[in-house]
């Protein structure tokens, strides 16, 4: 069992995702960084899909309640287990009474903490992902208790250095045309590949760039959507969805992101630059 004793800024149960019911208007949800998140879990020799807690921009204070082995990815929130640092990208064992502790995020903008054999949260539509309105809770609370796997045999052995791997902090976000990227006149084209893009407002939903596009295409009529979709609204503004967007939408999708770079773009914060440049292997 973990109890949070402080929440932290945004602090969810994730995995792999809730997949087979957008059909219904459900959306996939799951880790935000997936990268981040599997390597939690093979570092513990967990199935790279179990249940992880991902955390943004400011980390929670959680009391571990029993023995375990846990593991710290993604961006640094310059972890410490009874104030003492602990490093990213390691096996920790943690004896019961521990106490980690996670401050503001340096590099990056979601923190990734795997358990030794998973979380044993409920598991909604084929996931224990979080999600409003899908899963009772949005976020944990203070005083919220988190039960784990009790088994603290050892996690199995890895031949990787798993410290060597850092988060993809590029600004190059690699896209492929949209199914309405050809009715952008060429100007608005030359635009998305040859200008920065700031991150605005964000979230799990989805990221808004600051700077806008003219846009001269009508609305669509409503259609599929998915993580990593690049909409553009009649105002010009664009739109990258994320991990819980909408499962359709009337908006022209003018590109699409690959699983990489939807990792890379959810470890923006707001005011960092992006460009965008075309995946030719397509």
């Amino acid at each position: 069992m973990i109890k949070v004793l402080k929440e932290g800024l945004f602090s969810t149960i994730q995995d792999s995702g809730r997949f087979g019911y957008k059909n219904i208007g459900v959306p996939v949800s799951g880790a935000m960084d997936q990268t981040s998140a599997k390597l939690a879990n093979l570092i513990l020799g967990n199935d790279e899909s179990a249940a992880v807690l991902e955390m943004t921009l400011l980390g929670p204070t959680l009391e571990f309640l029993n023995d375990t082995y846990i593991s710290i990815t993604g961006a640094d929130m310059n972890p410490m287990v009874n104030k003492k640092k602990v490093l990213l990208n390691e096996t920790l064992l943690i004896k019961k009474g521990d106490i980690l502790y996670l401050a503001n995020s340096s590099n990056g903008m979601r923190t990734y903490l795997g358990i030794r054999g998973g979380l044993n949260s409920e598991k909604i539509l084929g996931s224990k992902s979080f999600y409003k309105g899908i899963t009772k809770k949005e976020k944990l609370i203070k005083n919220d208790q988190i039960e784990f796997d009790l088994s603290i045999s050892s996690p199995k052995k890895i031949n990787q250095n798993f410290n060597d791997i850092k988060i993809n902090r590029n600004s190059k976000i690699k896209v492929f045309k949209g199914p309405e990227f050809g009715c952008l006149d060429p100007i608005s084209q030359d635009m998305i590949f040859n200008n920065e893009f700031t991150i605005g407002v964000n979230n799990r939903m989805a990221y808004n760039l600051v700077e806008i596009i003219e846009n001269k295409i009508p609305s669509i009529v409503s259609s599929p959507l998915m993580p990593g979709t690049i909409q553009l609204t009649p105002s010009g503004r664009v739109i990258i969805l994320c991990r819980d967007c909408q499962t359709t939408g009337g908006y022209p999708r003018i590109l699409q992101l690959d699983k990489k770079s939807l990792d890379c773009l959810s470890q923006k914060v707001t005011g960092e630059k992006i460009n965008f440049y075309l995946n030719k292997s397509l």
